[in-house]
């Protein structure tokens, strides 16, 4: 046993890994990204926690309660400790494989067991031994192709948490964004109802036609309309909301409105060269790329000799009474090469198609790597953007609130006629509901931004750090 182990570990030392080994590729980055504002140097959003980055407490444990109970992100961890169970497999094929089993003869005729022992033996098998010598690195290759694909789902498993709270935020926001929606529409509503009554009332009056009590009639059932909308809208947001949190449609509580969420008064985005080291779904495609390449030296190595090292262990006596009794344990061991022949070309063809595979994933990281720099160029200037817009549809609604109270109190007063009245608060509930949807999307875009980012990152130990070996 010494000495196979002595020559089996000089084979191994010996030995080498077919195939190339995968090197990160080098991305060309700019110095900051193209939509960013301030100097590239400063910190980036992504460095902050979620909880720090939303500070609305009940959206907080809304989060919480999604990271818990949610089923995507459930599918994603069993995925990761699904690919660990197979790294660990792949693993086993570095030590011998041994298996315990039974088998008896006795008699004259038991040598048919082991020929050449002397018949008057009785055996008994205890079991068997088998070891594939990896000569040509099959094993190592394939122990690197695990584990870059542990690695990936334990990525893709940090891509879905981050996915995840940014869904929450972003649902939550629009439930606030419909709450405040539908209090401008009952209060738009309730002020064309009593428009109505006073065009009712100058109507009989004889001051006003018939025209305009029905123009303001029917502003009033246009307002009815976008208030029932919008409480669908709400309804459905809500049960949206329910289902990340793992949950089936409930009422959702609210936190702080709209108004009142808590805006960063800058977003930086860091250095472009950052976010290669911290997206996760960069990171997963990575580790896909190296999987896939250590697959090639795993497909090169097949088609080479295999040796395998097997052996027979059992106890044997002349005796049956004294088997196991007195010492008489043997140890039959041998090597055996098997050398791909008929199917060669298969395992040819095999090669190809890993190394096809090995493009595909190569061209997949590539483009993952382009879509994520756009996310983030979309998402800088949708802040930048929502900012300026923001603040000119305030000025705007501040403008019309100022000229529908002097339209009321001109047509009040008889100065001045229906249409006056009508435009002036048309154009401030449409004004108010559109600057309701900005804030809605300021809050959006820098959640989208801290997303595209990677936020949420951290120095994790790596899933794989423990199959080292």
């Amino acid at each position: 046993m010494r000495v196979i182990a002595i020559i089996g570990l000089s084979v191994l030392l010996l030995s080498c890994s077919l195939g190339p080994d995968y090197k990160r590729l080098s991305t060309e980055t700019e110095d900051r990204f193209r939509m960013a504002d301030g100097e590239s140097g400063q910190s980036s959003l992504a460095n902050l926690a979620w909880w720090d980055l939303l500070r609305d407490e009940q959206l907080q444990q809304l989060i919480r309660t999604a990271l818990a109970e949610n089923y995507d992100l459930q599918r994603a961890v069993a995925t990761v400790e699904e690919f660990r169970a197979r790294a660990l497999v792949a693993r086993s094929d570095y030590f011998p494989g041994i298996s315990l089993g039974s088998s008896f003869a006795a008699g004259r005729k038991a040598n048919f067991l082991f020929p050449g022992f002397a018949s008057p033996f009785n055996y008994y098998l205890l079991g068997n031994l088998a070891w594939e010598v990896d000569l040509w690195g099959r094993v190592r290759r394939s122990n690197e192709a695990a584990r870059a694909e542990l690695l990936s789902k334990e990525e893709n498993r940090r891509a879905v948490t981050i996915q995840l709270v940014s869904a929450v935020a972003e649902a939550y926001f629009n439930l606030l964004q419909f709450d405040l929606q539908l209090e401008i529409a009952k209060r738009t509503l309730q002020s064309w109802e009593e428009s109505v009554r006073i065009a009712q009332a100058r109507l009989r009056q004889g001051m006003t036609s018939k025209l305009d009590a029905d123009q303001f009639e029917a502003e009033r059932a246009n307002a009815a309309a976008r208030t029932a909308e919008l409480h669908r809208q709400m309804v459905q947001a809500e049960n949206h909301l329910s289902v990340l949190l793992g949950r089936k449609p409930f009422a959702v509580s609210r936190g702080r409105s709209l108004e009142e969420q808590v805006v960063p008064p800058e977003v930086p985005a860091g250095l472009p060269s950052e976010l290669l080291q911290r997206r996760p779904d960069l990171l997963a495609a990575e580790q896909q790329l190296a999987a896939a390449t250590a697959r090639i030296g795993a497909a090169k190595a097949d088609r080479f000799p295999k040796i395998t090292l097997t052996g027979l262990l059992g106890v044997a006596h002349p005796t049956l009474s004294l088997l196991f009794t007195d010492p008489g344990s043997f140890g039959v061991f041998s090597a055996a090469v098997a050398t791909p022949l008929l199917n060669a070309q298969v395992l040819g063809f095999q090669q190809e198609a890993v190394e096809a595979q090995t493009k595909q994933a190569l061209a997949q990281y590539q483009q993952t790597v382009l879509t994520a720099f756009r996310e983030v160029e979309d998402a800088l200037i949708a802040v930048r953007t929502a900012r300026i817009q923001s603040d000119a549809q305030q000025q705007q609604v501040a403008a019309l609130q100022s000229a529908l109270k002097l339209a009321e109190l001109r047509y009040k007063g008889g100065l001045a006629n229906y249409l006056d009245v009508l435009v002036a608060r048309r154009n401030l509930f449409e004004s108010e509901l559109a600057l309701t949807s900005t804030r809605r999307l300021l809050l959006a875009s820098t959640v989208q931004l801290y997303k595209a980012l990677g936020g949420g990152w951290n120095p994790e130990k790596p899933a794989g750090d423990g199959l080292k070996g």
